[in-house]
C-alpha cells in the first residue's frame, strides 16, 4: 500500500495545499515527522484504502467460541433387582361390623376373599436403606409388619397407598421402632427414578397420611408405601417419593384393587373443607383422611420374602 499511496500524496501536495508540514521544533534525526490530516484528505484517502468485504465481516460474526468442557454425567441409577418379596391382598367383607371387638387382627378374618399375590422386585443397589426397611416390615423383624394392615387409599387411574401407621386394631401399622433411620430421604440421588408406568413401588413421602403426633415422634420411621396402578404415568409423584422397586408379577391384582369404588366427597364438602383449612381448623385434615378410602376392606393378608436360587424374573412391563 505504501508504494501506491506515495505518488498520490505527492500529487495532492503539489496541486493543492500541503497535507502535512514539518514541525518547527527541532527533531531527532531518526524521528518520524508528524503528519496532520484534514477532512478532505481523509475522504480522498478513504477511496483508495482497502476495506473488509461483507463476507469477511459475516465470517467473523459467525465464529463461535468453543464451549467449555462439560462435567461428566453421573451414572444412571442401578435398577438391578436384588430381592423379591410378595404380598397377598384380600377383601374382608365384615371387618367393620358393629359386633366386632377391638384388638382382633384383620389377618384373622374368617370369610375373607383372596384377590391374589403381587411379587415385587427391589432395587437394593440404588436405595439400600429403603429396601432394607421394606424387607424388615415384610418379614416382621422390625417389631411391626405389613401383614394384617389395610390398603388405606386408592386414587383411580393413579396409585394406591398402604402401610399407614397408627393403631393395629384399626388395620394400621404399629410404629416400627426398630427400623433404621432412612437418610436416603434427604439424598437427591434417591429421587432420580420416576413413576413412569403402572407397577412402580415407591416410599410414600409427599402423600403420607400418618397422624401428625406420630410424625413428631423423634423415633418416627416412615413405612408407608404406594404402588402406581396405571394405565399412565404419575409425574406428580416424581422427585417427591423414592422409587425402590417394581411389580414383577400380579399387575392384574393391582388393577383389580384400583377398580374398587372409593369414597369421594361432594363439591360442597370439598369447598367447606378448604375453607376450614384456610381458617386453621385441624378437623379439616382429619376429615380428608377418609377421602379416597376404598368402600371395601382391602388388606394385606400375608407378606414375606421369596427365595430364588437362580434369579430369572424380570419386570413384566417394559
Amino acid at each position: 500500500m505504501g508504494s501506491s499511496a506515495t505518488p498520490l500524496l505527492s500529487y495532492y501536495h503539489h496541486r493543492h495545499r500541503p497535507l502535512a508540514h514539518l514541525s518547527s521544533q527541532p527533531r531527532h534525526p531518526n524521528s518520524t515527522p508528524a503528519i496532520h490530516f484534514n477532512r478532505r484528505s481523509i475522504i480522498f484517502l478513504s477511496t483508495f484504502l482497502p476495506l473488509p468485504s461483507p463476507l469477511a465481516i459475516a465470517a467473523d460474526e459467525n465464529v463461535v467460541d468453543p464451549q467449555p468442557p462439560q462435567p461428566p454425567r453421573p451414572p444412571p441409577p442401578d435398577t438391578t433387582i436384588t430381592d423379591r418379596f410378595f404380598m397377598d391382598f384380600s377383601i374382608c367383607p365384615n371387618y367393620f361390623r358393629s359386633d366386632r371387638t377391638f384388638g382382633d387382627e384383620l389377618s384373622a378374618c374368617q370369610d375373607s376373599e383372596l384377590l391374589g399375590r403381587v411379587v415385587f422386585g427391589l432395587y437394593g443397589k440404588h436405595v439400600p436403606l429403603t429396601v432394607s426397611n421394606f424387607k424388615a416390615m415384610c418379614t416382621g423383624s422390625s417389631g411391626s409388619s405389613y401383614k394384617g394392615t389395610l390398603v388405606q387409599k386408592i386414587f383411580p387411574g393413579e396409585f394406591l397407598i398402604a402401610g399407614r401407621q397408627g393403631r393395629k386394631d384399626k388395620g394400621e401399622v404399629r410404629p416400627p421402632l426398630d427400623l433404621a433411620r432412612n437418610t436416603e430421604t434427604v439424598d437427591p440421588r434417591s429421587f432420580l427414578l420416576t413413576h413412569s408406568r403402572a407397577g412402580v413401588l415407591s416410599l410414600c413421602l409427599s402423600e403420607n397420611d400418618d397422624d401428625e403426633q406420630i410424625k413428631l415422634d423423634p423415633n418416627y420411621r416412615n413405612a408407608e408405601f404406594l404402588v402406581t396402578t396405571g394405565p399412565g404415568p404419575c409425574p406428580q409423584l416424581d422427585n417427591r417419593n423414592i422409587v425402590f422397586g417394581a411389580v414383577l408379577e400380579g399387575l392384574d391384582v393391582v388393577t383389580a384393587i384400583a377398580s374398587i369404588p372409593t369414597y369421594k366427597p361432594g363439591e360442597r364438602i370439598r369447598q367447606f373443607n378448604d375453607f376450614a383449612e384456610l381458617l386453621g381448623d385441624e378437623r379439616a385434615q382429619v376429615a380428608r383422611t377418609i377421602w379416597n378410602k376404598p368402600l371395601k376392606t382391602v388388606y394385606i393378608s400375608d407378606c414375606g420374602e421369596l427365595k430364588v436360587a437362580k434369579p430369572s424374573l424380570t419386570p413384566s412391563l417394559p
